[in-house]
């Protein structure tokens, strides 16, 4: 059986999905690619029961949130055992209305990855089963990943440059 590289992989998505898959690049030959929130699942579908490329294997749901650009983008692992190839797919979302559909349709384990985003980021999975947080207290107002908070207390003193010669 042949392996599937991240040619006839991207060449496959590109006769499915066209124009819905842009940024197409391959940083250290992990494949990666940006689609649409409205595309998400369509694709994430494909990957997974297509019987030529069997990326079937969630590996990991995350999020990066970039202040400058005011997007979280939710990122999706996915590896395929069958042909040891992996792929990374962000979809980029508004922060101030983070929602996307939930992988849990596909996947099982989606729940608590998504959880986990949502609690760290905030990001919404709209059909989520159960969308509460899992490792911070409940009533915690804040998602502490996103990159609005200052890194240090700015009252400190002993971080002064004036103490080091500076």
């Amino acid at each position: 059986m042949a392996k599937v590289s991240n040619t006839e992989l991207i060449d496959l998505l590109g006769q499915r999905f066209d124009h819905e898959l842009v940024n197409v690049t391959e940083p250290f030959g992990l494949l990666t690619f940006n689609t649409t929130k409205d595309q998400i699942i369509n694709v994430l579908s494909f990957l997974k029961d297509n019987g030529k490329l069997n990326l079937d294997f969630l590996t990991d749901i995350t999020a990066v949130h970039y202040p400058d650009l005011e997007q979280i983008a939710v990122v999706y692992h996915v590896f395929s055992m069958k042909h040891s190839l992996r792929a990374r797919i962000k979809v980029f979302l508004d922060e101030r209305n983070p929602t996307i559909p939930t992988a849990t349709t596909l996947w099982n384990g989606a729940n608590w990855m998504e959880r986990e985003t949502y609690d760290f980021f905030g990001v919404k999975f709209e059909g989520h089963p159960d969308l509460r947080r899992i490792l911070n207290m409940e009533d915690l107002p804040v998602h502490p990943m996103l990159k609005q908070y200052p890194l240090e207390d700015p009252n400190r003193v002993d971080k002064k440059d004036e103490f080091f010669g500076r």
